[in-house]
């Protein structure tokens, strides 16, 4: 039973790691999808997101930091609202020059942007603390939980080991229920836009741009609202993740983990589709966990290992874009419906 009880756990905590991969694929999925936005710059604003909510709601600098802000020990709530809000900003400040440029130049000007954005988290360490990170990042409500299970199993030591086992994983549980509950009300509130008006202008101008322009469309508007509602998302799964690991700094947010993964997500899941865009994260990062246990049974090097989980979803995505090029569920050709 111990041994089942140890899988559960473990699917807790993968469930909560691809629930916030969920978050940031559904970002993704309004900006390119939706309005085919060639967004390489993710990691700039899933970082940002994090940030903004451990500065908002961490305790004050210690002793041994660099950093002189931050600290405000605000509600959860909050942190992830300012997240919200941090992204949005910056994303309306970069959309003003990019979005006048053409697909392969969003895509480099995105990208490097987020570069920017990292080495400014990796250096100015009045900011962030530099390459010590942020660290005591406080989950929401967990002391209050943690205690009240605590004093449960305190009250019930006869308890079999492994009942005691699943109840003190009881705030993963809870910690799970907050990301799924946040990723369907996204999701929700994304199916309610596309199936809109709106919607249907950002797949106009998705398939042409000057078409929809010449309808009397404000394609520069459309396109800006797009990649600042994406961006917004984006730094709610950054909050999300800062309050779940508790420690952040800028190697966590490098392009292979915070933009890559990503794409590969959205695309291998249907771009265009909500639905797939959840679907692709859990899959994706089931083969990427999946791999992580295979090179530690093979017991390879930190260098095979990695190149063996890159090579392993390159694989997995040049097989799905053989057998359905247009992911594993691919774009609903109605959207006028929800259902």
């Amino acid at each position: 039973m111990e041994f089942f009880v140890g899988i559960l756990n473990y699917l807790v905590f993968f469930a909560i790691t691809a629930g916030i991969y969920a978050i940031l694929s559904l970002g993704l999925n309004i900006q390119w999808g939706y309005t085919g936005l060639f967004n390489i710059g993710i990691a700039g604003f899933f970082a940002v997101g994090a940030y903004t909510s451990a500065l908002l709601c961490g305790p004050p600098p210690g002793p041994m930091d660099w950093r002189i802000i931050g600290g405000f020990q605000l509600p959860f709530v909050v942190g992830l609202l300012g997240a919200a809000a941090a992204c949005g900003i910056i994303a309306l400040l970069i959309g003003i020059p990019v979005l006048r440029l053409k697909e392969d130049y969003l895509a480099i000007a995105t990208l490097g942007i987020a570069e920017v954005i990292r080495l400014i988290l990796k250096n100015e360490s009045w900011l962030t603390n530099s390459v010590w990170g942020l660290k005591h990042i406080p989950s929401p409500w967990q002391v209050p939980i943690q205690g009240k299970i605590f004093a449960f199993l305190k009250t019930h030591p006869l308890l079999p080991a492994w009942l005691q086992s699943f109840i003190s994983n009881g705030y993963n549980w809870f910690f799970l229920a907050l990301v799924l509950l946040t990723l369907g009300l996204i999701y929700w509130v994304s199916e309610k836009s596309i199936r809109s008006p709106w919607g249907r202008v950002l797949r106009a101008i998705r398939e042409d741009e000057v078409v929809a322009g010449a309808s009397g469309k404000n394609v520069f508007f459309f396109k800006m609202q797009s990649l600042v509602i994406g961006a917004m998302i984006m730094g709610i799964a950054g909050g999300f993740y800062a309050h779940y690991v508790k420690f952040i700094d800028a190697n966590t947010f490098e392009p292979l983990y915070g933009t890559f993964l990503i794409w590969v997500m959205l695309i291998a899941g249907g771009s265009g589709n909500s639905k797939g865009a959840i679907l692709g994260s859990f899959v994706i990062w089931g083969v990427w966990a999946g791999t992580d246990l295979i090179t530690a049974y093979l017991a390879l090097s930190g260098v095979r290992a990695a190149s063996l989980r890159i090579i392993a979803i390159g694989i997995m995505l040049e097989v799905i874009l053989l057998k359905r090029p247009q992911g594993m569920l691919g774009e609903e050709k109605r959207v006028s419906k929800m259902f």
